[in-house]
This record gives structure tokens, C-alpha cells and sequence, in this order.
């Protein structure tokens, strides 16, 4: 049986699991792949990423002293996780079960998509669902914004204090009435065009424009980039029986990342803490870790 076992390879995944094995714990660390979402990187033309902080440099360090320790990882996806006197067990995907005292579940969260002809084809090149990891690039640019909950709204507030211009495609009146709605419409730069849908995304290389329309009014608007924000889904699911949930389906935890479940905590954008960007999962991951340390010592 395993000390602790770290489900999800992400920041707060990689960043948990170098902690526990620091602290001399039997750890495992079951994902996918090294990197999560920070191996996904926006490509925009004629744009030099340096201004950027990327999240793949802050988690490269953590992610290279998991690479050579293979005893440490299994690449692969859990499928479910069940409590057992003394902790739990673990299934991948692949078949393999496994046995654990403590759980840390960094699985993260998947962006709600669109959906639409071009979505697919211009991924990550010109087109991507982070508003706010990019927003510094956008000084005297134009960009889209696709949404109309908290997301959207922070995300096109961001990058109206930078960009030339932000068109805010807004399916729904969603969140425009709240104060930061109000707020980015009385924005110069920031175009409104409320019950517009994407109809269809446009470029060569690189995303260029999108088809948006409402009833039988269509438009283009050509941009240097294209943000969906629609929702975030947390990736909870694996756990949604044995621990409580938020509205929106986030784990929730305390302060110290343990969730009701003695034994089981949760860290990044999985969990109820405000994440969504690096260098928090990478903390909050640091935090789960220790918090597990603590609980160990004390079954």
C-alpha cells in the first residue's frame, strides 16, 4: 500500500508529488502525460512569447525530476477511486488497481467548447480558452471574446486595459448585469454584441476571424486572436461519490486542501480555490502535499 498516491500530472499534480517524495513518503503518481495544460502554448504570428511567463517554465523543474524517477509514476488514466478500511483503491484505465492511505486528486479542469467548423483546426494557433495567460501579449491589438459568465467578463476586462479593441461575443446576457458587466461596457474600446453565436472560425496558419450571428444577421470580425470562455468542467467526476461537490462540480476544500473524506484532498483547478492559472496550482499542489504529510503522521 502507498503512502499517497497523486491522480493528475499537471502544475499542482507535479508540484504535490515532488514534495511527497522530498518528504520520503511511498508516492505514485498516476496521469496521462507531464504538464497538463501547460504543454498546450498559444501561437500567435508576429508575437515574441518572452513578455509571457509560460506555465511550462515554472513546472519544467518539477516536471524533469519526475521524468527519470519511473518507479514514481504510471503513465496512465485513473478510471475510479474507492474507499477501503485504512484508505483507498485506485483503477487505471489500463486495469491496474492500486492501494493508498491518502489521495490527492490534481485532475484539473477542460475547457466547454463550441463546437463549430474551425474550432479544432486552429487550436492553440491564434485560438485558445486562457484570456487572461496571454492578455499582456495584446497591446494595440484587437481580439474576441466568446462568453458571457464570470470567465468571459474577466478575461475581456483584462485585456481591454491593453488591447486597441475587444469584441465580446455574448451567447446569453449572462453575467452583464453584474458590476464588472456594467463596468467593461462602459468601456471605449470594448464592442457589446450580445445573442451573436459563433458560427464558424476562419484563418490560414492561424485563427483570423470568426462568423458570428443573431437571427439573420451575420458578421465577421477579423482579429488577432480568438478566446472561449464559456465554462470550465472540473475533471471530478472520479470522485463525485465520495466527496462534496460545488454548484459548478469543483471539489471543495479547506484551507489545508482536504476535502470531507479523511484522507483525500484536491489541489488545482479541480478543487473549490480560485485557480485557473500556474502559478496557484503549483502552491496550492505544494500545500496538498504537505497537508498529507501532516495527516500521515497522525494515522
Amino acid at each position: 500500500m502507498y503512502d499517497l498516491i497523486i491522480l493528475g500530472g499537471g502544475p499542482a499534480g507535479l508540484t504535490a508529488t515532488v514534495y511527497a517524495i522530498r518528504k520520503r513518503l511511498e508516492t505514485l503518481l498516476i496521469t496521462k502525460d507531464l504538464g497538463g495544460k501547460t504543454n498546450w502554448h498559444l501561437e500567435l504570428p508576429d508575437v515574441d512569447l518572452h513578455h509571457v511567463i509560460t506555465g511550462e517554465e515554472v513546472v519544467s523543474r518539477f516536471r524533469s525530476q519526475i521524468d527519470y524517477l519511473d518507479f514514481a509514476r504510471v503513465m496512465d488514466g485513473a478510471e475510479s477511486v474507492n474507499a477501503i478500511e485504512g484508505g483507498y483503491t485506485i483503477k487505471t484505465k489500463s486495469g491496474r488497481t492500486f492501494e493508498t492511505k491518502a489521495v490527492i486528486v490534481a485532475t484539473g479542469a477542460r475547457a466547454r467548447r463550441l463546437g463549430v467548423p474551425g474550432e479544432r483546426d486552429f487550436l492553440m494557433r491564434g485560438l485558445c480558452y486562457s484570456a487572461v495567460s496571454y492578455a499582456p501579449l495584446f497591446i494595440d491589438r484587437q481580439a474576441a471574446v466568446v462568453g458571457d459568465g464570470d470567465l468571459a467578463l474577466r478575461g475581456a476586462a483584462e485585456l481591454a486595459q491593453i488591447a486597441r479593441h475587444v469584441y465580446l461575443v455574448a451567447p446569453e446576457k449572462g453575467q452583464l448585469e453584474s458590476r464588472l458587466g456594467q463596468k467593461l461596457l462602459q468601456q471605449p474600446n470594448v464592442t457589446l454584441l450580445q445573442g451573436y453565436r459563433v458560427q464558424e472560425i476562419k484563418g490560414d496558419r492561424y485563427a483570423r476571424s470568426l462568423i458570428v450571428q443573431d437571427g439573420n444577421e451575420s458578421r465577421e470580425l477579423v482579429v488577432d486572436a480568438i478566446f472561449i470562455e464559456l465554462d470550465l468542467i472540473p475533471n471530478s467526476e472520479i470522485v463525485a461519490h465520495l466527496v462534496e461537490l460545488d454548484s459548478k462540480g469543483r471539489i471543495i476544500v479547506d484551507s489545508r486542501n482536504a476535502t470531507n473524506r479523511p484522507g483525500l484532498f484536491a489541489a488545482g483547478d479541480v478543487s473549490s480555490v480560485h485557480a485557473e492559472q500556474v502559478l496557484i496550482a503549483v502552491g496550492e499542489g505544494a500545500k496538498a502535499a504537505l497537508s498529507a504529510y501532516e495527516y500521515l503522521l497522525n494515522i
